[in-house]
């Protein structure tokens, strides 16, 4: 069975922290940013990686700004005995919804094919919209 995970993606924080023997601001941000990783491994979640990515905010009432934003990423496993899968995402009720199945499909392509073969003049020109002032062929 093949492992899945779960992700959670937070801004890195901005400022450092304060700490006993941290020293000079390079020491305070490090530190910050091992306290938030060290946070989130409690409780099950993997540090993969910090990824830098752009972000549209608007600016004033008319226009936007492309403003880019550091992320931490983290994963922890999925731990569900006896399913094969995770529980549906709020996005995949809408997939589920929209996806035919074999047996729809069949019918919708049948009905699409008696449709086409009753419209079906002989001729290999397509149909196009005919003048109301100019005669019939």
């Amino acid at each position: 069975m093949i492992q899945k995970y779960e992700y959670k993606v937070i801004p890195a924080p901005a400022k450092g922290r304060k700490g006993p023997g941290v020293k000079g601001a390079e020491g305070r941000f490090a530190h910050g940013l091992e306290t938030v990783i060290n946070e989130l491994a409690l409780e099950g979640w993997e540090y993969l990686r910090a990824d830098i990515l752009p972000s549209e905010e608007r600016q004033g009432l008319t226009s936007s700004q492309t403003v880019y934003r550091s992320m931490l990423v983290f994963r922890r496993p999925l731990e569900l005995e006896g399913v094969d899968s995770p529980p549906p995402l709020p996005w995949d009720e809408y997939e589920e919804e929209t996806l035919e199945t074999e047996g729809e499909a069949e019918q919708i392509q049948s009905s699409q094919e008696d449709s086409i073969d009753a419209t079906d003049t002989g001729d290999d020109e397509p149909d196009l919209p005919q003048d109301p002032d100019k005669p019939r062929e």
